[in-house]
């Protein structure tokens, strides 16, 4: 039997009736999953908070950020959850020794329901303000949301991943306890970062490694060091700053096979003519980590001065070595 892939995309079929997964139809209102998985939600003390959409304006209630699933598909994400929970409760040792695809799938769960549920109100508003007019999504996400989405079915579906990986996943030692859930997405490019219980994550979803590979000489210089938070708050910055830098969109080859699919990524490079990332600016990295540092109460005049390059918590301005993080007196 060939084998069955879903893309919602195609048409926007984005409905409680319809598996978000596998595009079944379900029978109740009651087939569904958080999208935060529920260990999170109660662990967190979560679900009554509100969840700030893309429009920085709408809030939702982390417990009614579902997806309709079939029972398939819940109970695929439990397993994964439950496997995910073990290592991060074990700390950043158990995470590292997680197989990336594992990573890619539970984090995709978290960053796709986000786009899930932004869509859905566009789609509503759209309706509300002219239900003749139909709401459009430009080429270029239906393009990417529709990719990650075909690869998240590899969650039920056998689908192989080529050599290449079509993500960017990079983990760090980080000064975070048990009590805290540092979460940030940003899903037009598909970034993420997770701060918890000693370990951070930083990741690009579909970059075919790009973003990762721009940063390996920083993610080299902190080697197994425990980040200050503010240092790790910087790494996560590079990585949104720079795959929002890159001119080229990610391409794969999809092989439907008989009895599985493969995914195989195609590298990303410079050409003499055509760079994979465009100018870096300063200015503008300085007014990202303003976002990221709004914690310690810095903004973007602290961070910059015109013509110095922005001030760094990860390398010595003039060395370009590590900072220590046993050097850093921000409270944490």
């Amino acid at each position: 039997m060939p084998i069955s892939l879903f893309n919602p995309f195609e048409t926007l079929h984005l409905n409680s009736a319809t598996c978000f997964l596998t595009g079944v139809d379900l029978t109740s209102v009651d087939e569904q999953i958080t999208v935060f998985p529920g260990w999170i939600l109660d662990r967190f003390s979560l679900r009554e908070k509100k969840f700030r959409m893309m429009d920085q304006v709408t809030g939702i209630r982390y417990d009614d950020l579902k997806l309709p699933a079939s029972s398939e598909v819940k109970k695929a994400f439990e397993n994964l959850d439950e496997e995910i929970k073990k290592a991060f409760d074990s700390g950043f040792a158990e995470v590292k020794k997680l197989p990336e695809e594992r990573l890619f799938l539970w984090m995709s769960r978290l960053v796709y329901g986000v786009v899930y549920h932004d869509l859905c109100l566009q789609i509503n508003r759209s309706a509300k303000r002219d239900k003749e007019k139909e709401f459009k999504l430009s080429a270029l996400l239906k393009e990417r949301f529709g990719k990650l989405h075909l690869m998240m079915q590899s969650l039920i579906v056998p689908i192989e991943f080529g050599a290449l990986k079509p993500w960017s996943i990079r983990i760090v030692r980080l000064k975070y306890s048990k009590d805290t859930f540092n979460y940030k997405d940003e899903p037009t490019n598909l970034n993420f970062s997770l701060g918890l219980n000693g370990f951070g994550i930083v990741a690009c979803l579909q970059d075919n490694g790009a973003v990762g590979n721009s940063q390996q000489d920083i993610i080299d210089k902190i080697s197994d060091k425990e980040l200050h938070p503010i240092q790790f708050e910087e790494l996560c910055a590079r990585f949104l700053y720079a795959n929002y830098l890159m001119k080229k969109g990610s391409q794969h080859i999809v092989q439907l096979l008989e009895e599985k699919v493969i995914i195989e990524s195609i590298p990303l490079a410079d050409t003499p003519n055509d760079p994979l990332f465009g100018r870096w600016d300063d200015n503008m990295f300085a007014q990202v980590l303003a976002g990221y540092w709004e914690p310690w109460g810095l903004i973007k005049s602290d961070i910059i001065t015109l013509p110095d390059a922005p001030i760094s918590f990860l390398e010595n301005d003039y060395t370009h070595e590590f900072i220590e993080p046993e050097s850093i007196t921000l409270p944490f």
